[in-house]
């Protein structure tokens, strides 16, 4: 059995394989330690057997699973050099590994079983575990952070997607989309924590024999999590073309476009869940084919994620200009009805907060600070800031567009519900008829001068 040092540090990294804030060159450091340790197993095994015995009393040769050692003189401490499977064999490798051969000529054991040594001088240095453990509980506070925001959002969206699908009078194209927003949203979401629960489930086991280490690393343990990190994969991609499609239906009834709604929807459908399908698909096959280790979670080879990350950040500028152009929009109608509306700065930036989480714009702050191009303090501010943004996403927008939708709350007041109880709503016969852009929350009338409310 691997000594308590050595094995609290593979643990370890085994907890910090499960987060992507690892450099990409740590993705196969598990892997690559057990083949070296069955390698050094091997030669000792060879050696033992190659070399003749001496006589009279003394410890026998073996190997303990963490050394390799000779026969021992009785009343003796036996030295051997740190065994170079450890990942930081480079900084140990002139320190030396003790056990003591008893009078007796037995191996001095501890609690009758446990064979007794002293590893210290092959221990990695204590800065550097500290290091490692301070990194660990800081991404294990990340990973509640994001569990409780899309736990949250998990909630929400299905909530607001029942309201969608089961209320007839909210069945119209622009609902249509939301509805599938939400659900791309719920999906990624749930994606997420069933990848987080496979990952732990996998790591989690307990690790005794070699057979233990063997059934961790084979591709067979690592199917499940791979159907995941491929399923979650898509649902982002997926996530940020519906963010796309709310972008063009909206900045079509601005511009006042005339369309047939119903060809476009299904244009849409393709867009938002098909063209995920025409990017996840080549990284799968790259990534079975070149770097088919462990849950494909990293990155060896930043020329694969590129297949990953040109769509999103493709989908992301678009929404940007869009978001840009529509602001113009809001603006210039606003400042022709400024007599209407005094306070046309405070609904433009009412309008802007709002757009913000429906396109996803808060992604463009990060767009070009990449995993490779941030280090130390700022790569940890970006994933707290995506991942926190990323999980609460879900839940603002349900909300936004949802619960706080004028459609929405004039049908509970028809119903006699206690929440919404605001003034001047359409009734809910009209609620889907009114196919404008007056239909966003917090969005000002943007067709002829109304009177202000």
């Amino acid at each position: 059995m691997l000594g308590a040092g050595s094995l609290r540090s593979l643990v370890q990294l085994a907890w910090m394989c499960l987060f992507s804030s690892v450099r990409h060159g740590e993705a196969k450091v598990l892997e690559k330690t057990f083949e070296e340790w069955l390698r050094y197993r091997d030669e000792c095994l060879r050696r033992m057997a190659s070399e003749p015995y001496p006589a009279g009393l003394f410890c026998n040769r073996t190997f303990d699973m963490y050394a390799c050692w000779p026969d021992g003189s009785p009343g003796t401490t036996v030295n051997v050099s740190c065994p170079f499977y450890l990942p930081w064999f480079e900084k140990v490798k002139h320190g030396l590994v003790s056990r003591r051969c008893g009078t007796d000529g037995q191996w001095v054991t501890v609690n009758g079983s446990q064979p007794w040594r002293d590893y210290s001088q092959c221990e990695d240095e204590l800065e550097v575990t500290a290091e490692e453990e301070g990194a660990r509980r800081l991404m294990v506070s990340f990973k509640v952070l994001y569990t409780v925001g899309y736990s949250l959002s998990l909630l929400t969206l299905i909530s607001a997607l029942l309201v969608l699908t089961v209320c007839r009078n909210l069945r119209c194209t622009r609902n249509y989309i939301h509805a599938n927003l939400f659900a791309s949203f719920g999906l990624r979401a749930t994606s997420v924590m069933v990848k987080d629960a496979l990952l732990e489930r996998r790591w989690g086991v307990e690790l005794v024999q070699v057979a233990d280490w063997e059934a961790l690393l084979s591709h067979e343990a690592a199917l499940g999590c791979r159907a995941a990190q491929v399923l979650m994969q898509y649902c982002i991609l997926a996530n940020h073309y519906w963010f796309l499609v709310e972008a063009v239906y909206l900045y079509k009834l601005l511009i006042g476009a005339v369309f047939s709604e119903k060809n476009y929807y299904r244009l849409y459908l393709y867009l938002g869940w098909g063209t995920p399908v025409v990017f996840v698909v080549p990284w799968m096959v790259a990534k079975y084919l070149k770097e088919n280790a462990e849950c494909w979670a990293l990155n060896e080879n930043m020329a694969y994620w590129w297949i990953i990350r040109i769509p999103i950040l493709l989908a992301s500028l678009i929404n940007l200009l869009i978001f840009m152009r529509i602001l113009k929009v809001i603006l210039a109608k606003l400042r022709a009805n400024q007599k209407g509306y005094a306070d046309y700065k405070l609904r433009l930036a009412k309008a802007t907060l709002t757009l913000i989480p429906l396109f996803g714009i808060h992604e463009v702050v990060f767009i070009f600070a990449t995993d490779e191009q941030t280090t130390g303090i700022l790569r940890y501010v970006k994933v707290f800031f995506t991942l926190f943004l990323n999980s609460f996403q879900g839940f603002l927008v349900a909300v936004l567009y949802c619960f706080a939708n004028k459609e929405v709350t004039s049908l509970s007041l028809s119903l006699s519900l206690p929440w919404h109880l605001l003034p001047g709503l359409p009734t809910p016969s009209r609620a889907c008829r009114e196919g404008t852009a007056r239909d966003q929350p917090l969005l000002p009338p943007l067709h002829g001068r109304s009177s202000p409310r």
